[in-house]
């Protein structure tokens, strides 16, 4: 199907369901290699001759391209059409994959990562916001975005399993490998099939000072959460980027409300569902990134699981994200307000938590890890799908790519915050236990003991600042989020809807 041949608006495209299958595709590649190259990095690190003091760069050389460009990214599909950035972005993905896989350099690998980043601030705005222009009707919606919120919640954890696999089975450069017939399946199918509505791009001229502070700014605060986590907080160098951000994020506000073209129109995020839907999920990303973590390493190190073991642990999850999402969540959201979903989804999550913030060393999978999962999936895949589909509603479909880039910077700064700041907690916890206890181990045996003890407890102290932010999560959720459900009022899903009230018009 060529680029020129759009539907009329207000017509539901016949392949919106194919296009689904191929936007789902591209959106698990993204969201698995989050975590699968996190399962790799012990092997590629050992193989490539990287530091420890460097290897950070492979998670950090991608987080700063893909949550500084994001903005740039939404507003690039805005302008050249969400089909072609899509396709570009899959392509260069990779491309970037294929590099990472071949690497033979520790600098040639932050450079594939790098440039990984940088094509998957392209493609994960245009995927959402494609689906948002495709699907416009409430039920429609409803489904699609039930499938797409339990990839974007589900797909990380499946990364742990698929990254134990691959490294432990074939070799490590295959969880980048993996990605290059993701992208060319999705890529081709999304040619061939998707049809973006007439009238939906914007073509207004680029706002290269908006793109340069945003990016700058954006940099600077993922980076500074990232040296606050190797550093701590106090370092002169971490402080200095949260100064840099500020002041660059701030000059970014002022210079939007004044040019003509912005890169990001302050009505996007001003709005009340939509401010509460970007803060309410940024928060519970922050609660979920660092309890991945916490539990792949109480399974591997306190349990001693194997990193295949570890990976499928997650499963019960996944498959409550699932359920949560594509059944509970599907089949309420034209029923009920989103808020309803929401504060509930987050309450269970929370839960959920509260279970995990009991763990103690000699805590048994099936008794404890496994209903904690259970509710954490259910909530999640609850809470995520309702806001991936408010997350844009009432924005002209001109403006869809930037607000569904909004939707995944909030998830990426929450990653950033989420893993710097509970890890944080973590360490200082741990420390104190084992300052507190070493004194009193006779042998080498106890010693070890108290070291996996103060472990444990450093875990549970984070997890207990996760529950508390899965909370405030929740009340944002329940307060600030004043959407009927879709459907109640204005049945308009068009360009131009601003009836934030009844009208769901794009997501994510």
């Amino acid at each position: 199907m060529s680029e020129t041949a759009s539907k009329a608006p207000g017509v539901p495209d016949a392949n919106r369901w194919k296009a689904l299958v191929f936007i789902a595709l591209a959106q698990l590649m993204v969201v698995l290699d989050a975590t699968i190259v996190n399962i790799a990095l012990p092997s590629a690190q050992q193989d490539l001759g990287i530091s420890d003091g460097n290897r950070q760069w492979v998670v950090t050389a991608y987080a700063l391209a893909f949550g500084g460009l994001l903005l740039f990214g939404g507003r690039i599909a805005d302008l050249w059409g969400r089909k072609r950035a899509f396709v570009v972005g899959l392509v260069g993905f990779a491309a970037a994959s294929a590099l990472g896989g071949a690497a033979t350099s520790g600098a040639m690998m932050f450079g594939a990562r790098a440039l990984q980043g940088v094509f998957g601030a392209l493609l994960a705005p245009a995927a959402l916001s494609l689906l948002a222009v495709m699907f416009t009707d409430a039920r429609e919606r409803a489904k699609a975005f039930g499938i797409y919120g339990a990839i974007a919640g589900g797909g990380g954890a499946v990364g742990f399993i698929l990254g134990g696999v691959l490294t432990e089975y074939l070799d490590w450069r295959w969880t980048f490998f993996v990605n290059i017939p993701f992208a060319i399946i999705a890529a081709a199918g999304a040619y061939f099939v998707i049809r973006e509505p007439e009238g939906s791009r914007n073509r207004s001229p680029l706002d290269i000072p908006g793109v340069v502070l945003s990016t700058l700014g954006l940099v600077s605060l993922v980076y500074g959460f990232t040296r606050a986590e190797s550093d701590g907080w106090s370092d002169p160098m971490t402080i200095g980027l949260f100064v840099a951000s500020a002041v660059l994020l701030l000059a970014f506000v002022v210079t939007e409300a004044r040019v003509k073209a912005p890169l990001l129109p302050l009505r996007v995020i001003t709005d009340r569902n939509r401010g509460g839907v970007y803060l309410s999920l940024g928060l519970a990303i922050i609660a979920m990134f660092g309890t991945f973590l916490f539990l792949t390493y109480y399974l591997q190190v306190v349990k001693g699981y194997s990193p295949i073991q570890s990976g499928f642990a997650f499963l019960p999850m996944v498959a409550g994200m699932i359920t949560g999402s594509t059944q509970i969540g599907t089949r309420l959201m034209t029923r009920v307000a989103p808020r309803l979903l929401m504060g509930p989804g987050f309450l269970v999550a929370a839960a959920g938590m509260f279970l995990l913030a009991q763990l103690e060393m000699g805590s048994t999978y099936v008794s404890l890890v496994l209903p904690a999962m259970v509710l954490l999936g259910l909530g999640m895949g609850t809470a995520f799908m309702p806001a991936m589909s408010l997350a844009t509603q009432g924005v002209e479909p001109r403006d869809a790519g930037v607000a569904s880039a909004m939707v995944n910077t909030s998830q990426q700064v929450g990653g950033a915050i989420g893993t710097a700041l509970l890890n944080t907690i973590a360490a200082s916890a741990t420390t104190s236990y084992i300052t507190d206890h070493i004194a009193t181990a006779a042998n080498g045996q106890q010693r070890q003991l108290v070291q996996l003890q103060g472990m444990v407890e450093g875990y549970t102290s984070a997890i207990w600042c996760a529950v508390g932010i899965l909370v405030v999560a929740a009340a944002i959720a329940l307060t600030l989020v004043n959407a009927g459900r879709p459907g109640s009022g204005t049945a308009a899903a068009g360009a131009g809807a601003e009836d934030d009230v009844a009208v769901p018009v794009v997501a994510h």
